[in-house]
């Protein structure tokens, strides 16, 4: 491990040494993929890289993409460092607002624009004057009002940049801006020594995992533009230089495009495992389900079955990540054989923090500090983390850099959490989360959110009540139900079900937690109505804002199940 030694120079050694092995598989439609080569991919970067130069932008510029996961974000990112710029990634299902914002922010010189969903509503955020290059998959947005050429035709006209371009080990590699969950995206600053020796202890604790002889496959799909895939997926194979990166096509083709790829590890967070989970369900009922599990004497057989209907049967690891997942949905995933693991970080700190492992784990505990972290619990219960995966600073918000460490270097998380004696952590919530009722303490709304969300008919929660005489839960149900809210019969079948689901919550909660009642959403919360964050995560003072006139109303009703 040289400490000078940055991905760049992984990548010209691999391109090198590894240029005939395939890196990249992506799918093109009906079926087909496009395989890249390490030097096939090299040569588009470079290709692209001096496109970028001739462009005479300054040292560092920033440039942008906003695609979905697409081997062309690997080469465009590469080409951004060749050319001596910084990347930035938006979320690609991010609202014009927040492009219009990020774009400005970062004071962006050009945007690559991908394949992407939202685009008509998406492209009012995009400055007319910024240039745009269009990956291979845009072809079907309509980009007539922007500066835009594609980029097959600049790489076919240009030619390769020559050499190894250096960068320093300190020059900035990548803005990340988070999710906003609680006001607007902060860019997080990251240097191209942390990015790269993160990778380097990823590399090193995947191959302590994976048994020899198993290929490190991955498919990439959760947002490039979140700290999560970016670090894990693709820094981590820049480094390693082996295995392979799959795309996926659609959201329709996830199924297929997981089982293209039989991924060796995988990486997700609880919404979509759920959504796995729902998918298993809806073909093969728990009752079904379990009665085959205990049929099979190995259990092995039957569990693997359902594994392999969803590609997942080679999965040596999986990891979830970016929020808490119900301990009854991790169990159900392990009692199907899948190697289900916690893990917690951010993006302050490049994903490096803490994690689960095989001989190491426990359900409703996030893992244990990983090499090389220090970790500590401060006031009021705040996880204090340092790590080799620090980040610079807040673009532009030097107050906030500030705030955001103790005095001998600790970052201040913002989580609450405890551990055991074992060094296994616990989260329990957020700092800002906390609130309290007109009987004046403290709730944690996580945890019981947590455990609304093992019911089979919840796919979120939100739990609050600042002020009122006892707190409630807003309940999103599980997507399937949707064309049922409106049948009354099913309708008192279901309150039937969530009062006991809310007994059974209360049971475990002291009295100043005991949930008055739950209302259930009719219309469901999402990335476009604002209630949901890029990365899935609800953002709560946008809900609490929705709900506030009703109130009243609510706590005036004796029901303990209302219907919004």
């Amino acid at each position: 491990m040289q400490q000078n030694k940055t991905l760049l120079d992984y990548a010209y050694a691999h391109e090198t040494e590894r240029s005939n092995r395939v890196i990249l598989i992506q799918p093109v439609g009906a079926g087909k993929v496009v395989e890249y080569t390490w030097a096939e991919m090299m040569d588009q970067a470079r290709r692209m890289a001096a496109h970028l130069k001739s462009r005479g932008f300054a040292s560092g510029a920033r440039i942008a993409t906003l695609s979905k996961n697409c081997a062309h974000c690997f080469m465009a990112e590469l080409a951004i460092w060749m050319a001596g710029g910084t990347t930035v990634a938006l979320f690609p299902t991010e609202s014009a607002q927040n492009i219009k914002y990020v774009l400005e922010h970062a004071e962006a010189s050009l945007l690559f624009v991908g394949k992407l969903d939202g685009w008509q509503q998406q492209s009012n955020g995009v400055p007319a004057s910024l240039p745009c290059i269009s990956f291979p998959y845009a072809l079907s947005l309509d980009l007539g009002g922007l500066d835009c050429e594609g980029w097959d035709a600049i790489v076919r006209r240009t030619p390769p940049l020559t050499g190894r371009p250096e960068r320093a080990p300190d020059d900035l590699a990548m803005l990340l801006y988070t999710s906003g969950s609680t006001g607007e995206p902060k860019g997080v600053m990251h240097s191209f020594r942390v990015i790269t020796r993160v990778s380097e202890y990823f590399v090193a604790e995947r191959y302590e995992w994976m048994p020899e002889g198993v290929e490190w496959r991955a498919l990439s799909y959760l947002p490039l533009s979140h700290v999560f895939e970016r670090a894990s997926v693709e820094c981590g194979f820049l480094c390693d230089g082996q295995g392979r990166v799959f795309f996926g096509e659609s959201t329709d083709t996830f199924i297929e495009d997981l089982k293209r790829a039989r991924p060796t590890i995988f990486c997700s967070v609880p919404r979509l495992w759920l959504k796995l989970q729902q998918a298993i369900l809806q073909f093969l009922p728990a009752e079904r389900l379990d009665a085959a599990l205990r049929r099979d004497p190995a259990h092995d057989s039957a569990a693997r079955e359902i594994l392999a209907a969803i590609g997942l049967d080679e999965t040596v690891a999986a990891i979830s990540g970016s929020a808490p997942l119900p301990d009854a949905l991790l169990e159900w995933w392990r009692r199907l054989g899948l190697n289900l693991l916690e893990g917690y970080a951010m993006t302050e700190d490049f994903c490096y923090s803490h994690v689960s492992t095989s001989e190491r784990r426990a359900t409703g505990y996030v893992g244990a500090a990983r090499k090389h972290v220090e970790t500590r619990i401060g006031e009021r219960g705040e996880i204090l983390i340092k790590s080799p995966g620090r980040f610079v600073g807040y673009y532009k918000r030097p107050d906030l850099d500030a705030q955001s460490f103790t005095e001998d270097g600790f970052f201040r998380t913002g989580d609450v959490g405890d551990w055991r004696a074992d060094g296994l952590l616990r989260i329990t919530g957020r700092l800002k989360e906390l609130f309290k009722t007109a009987k004046g303490k403290y709730i944690a709304p996580a945890p019981i959110e947590n455990r609304l969300n093992e019911h089979p008919m919840v796919e979120l929660s939100l739990v609050s009540g600042v002020g009122q005489p006892a707190p409630f839960a807003a309940l999103m149900l599980s997507e399937s139900l949707g064309s049922r809210l409106e049948d009354a019969g099913w309708r008192e079948h279901a309150a039937a079900e969530l009062r006991g689901l809310l007994c059974s919550v209360n049971d475990g909660l002291a009295g100043h937690e005991r949930l008055r009642m739950l209302v259930v959403m009719r219309e469901r919360w999402s990335i476009e109505n604002g209630c949901l964050t890029p990365t899935l995560k609800i953002k709560r003072g946008r809900i609490e804002a929705m709900l506030a006139q009703e109130l009243g109303g609510w706590y005036a009703e004796p029901a303990e199940v209302l219907w919004a």
